[in-house]
């Protein structure tokens, strides 16, 4: 089945676009949806209009939304949780719990259907686009951490030989006083 597309399809094509698609898919969802028309040699005409309206509206978007992905560009989102030893997590940091973090950190909406990404399973640091338009798509890290892990500080330099030997010598005063209780109880 061929269709006109009306709005922008994620995945499928731009408003204007004529598209061969399934004809379950174009009869169930694209057409009742309002998203696309049957492709007749009528509607055909209509394409080239269809197309420079979108892109007018397209270009007023991603002016507006700009600002909104210049806020999400860069952006941390850390994810404190529960995991195995092997790094897997007891459960997964979904992108509605992402939207949630980004709405709670900087107070904007996103839907959960604009992150994509899968649910996240195991430990790390993960980019993760944002779809605001089908061209503005900035990109936020998750850091999912384990619970009761302290946080590294990033830093370029080796840790020097007095900082290595300091800590060995405070572990060593560490071990000899828990020998000393051992030893009078």
């Amino acid at each position: 089945m061929k269709v006109l597309l009306i709005k922008d399809v994620y995945k499928l094509g731009r408003a204007g676009d004529i598209k061969k698609v399934a004809d379950g898919y174009g009869r169930n969802y694209l057409i009742p949806q309002g998203l696309a028309i049957p492709a007749t040699e009528k509607t055909m005409t209509l394409a080239e209009s269809i197309a420079s309206k979108a892109n007018e509206k397209r270009a007023i978007l991603s002016n507006e939304l700009m600002g909104v992905a210049d806020i999400l560009s860069g952006l941390e989102v850390d994810f404190v949780v529960k995991a195995g030893e092997t790094g897997k997590l007891y459960g997964s940091v979904t992108p509605q719990m992402i939207a949630d973090r980004i709405k709670e950190i900087k107070g904007l909406e996103i839907d959960r259907h604009q992150i994509s990404t899968e649910p996240i399973r195991t430990l790390g640091e993960f980019d993760i686009p944002i779809h605001l338009t089908l061209d503005l798509i900035p990109q936020i890290k998750v850091i999912v951490r384990r619970e009761g892990e302290a946080v590294k500080p990033q830093s370029t330099k080796a840790p020097s030989t007095e900082s290595v030997e300091a800590q060995t010598k405070v572990e060593a005063v560490d071990t000899s006083t828990e020998n000393q209780a051992e030893a009078e109880a």
